[in-house]
């Protein structure tokens, strides 16, 4: 894996931050293997077998989610990026494959998991952003979902009134 798919604060001390829980390590390793994907498009059953055998803490990641992230993810890519295209304001190839990755997955929990809140959904895909992402990017996913997420769920984002 490339240097800007590996966590940029791997290597620093986390002070008095709680641990990651079991589904954001489940999110990680689903973004890692969409990013895999994304630059590869490699089959995605040695994806998963590649990341279970090579990431550290994989043991401590809920499993089920994961596997329902990645194969889910990936399997409605492209309904997921019509989705997310329209909130663009570039072309979805001119983004970053992590800040891709992280929408790819972030609109595939919006759409499919409604028992997650959606504001649950934006943290987390901002959090992952701000963790493999470049410097700014999660502004823009951050952005870009908060449109996504009045389309696909506008009772849940409709402002109480």
């Amino acid at each position: 894996m490339t240097e800007a798919a590996k966590p940029a604060s791997s290597t620093k001390q986390h002070g008095g931050t709680p641990p990651k829980s079991a589904r954001r390590r489940a999110r990680e390793l689903a973004l890692q293997g969409l990013y895999q994907w994304l630059l590869s498009a490699e089959d995605i059953g040695a994806i998963q077998a590649h990341l279970a055998t090579e990431t550290p803490g994989f043991e401590k990641a809920d499993h089920a989610h994961f596997e329902l992230l990645l194969h889910g993810a990936i399997g409605a890519a492209a309904e997921l990026d019509a989705l997310i295209a329209p909130h663009l304001d570039r072309k979805l190839s001119e983004l970053s494959p992590v800040e891709h990755g992280v929408l790819i997955l972030a609109a595939f929990e919006l759409t499919r998991m409604p028992e997650i809140p959606y504001r649950v959904v934006i943290n987390e895909a901002v959090e992952l952003a701000k963790t493999f992402g470049g410097t700014d990017g999660y502004k823009y996913v951050n952005g870009v979902l908060d449109r996504v997420a009045a389309k696909a769920r506008p009772v849940e984002t409709r402002p109480a009134g």
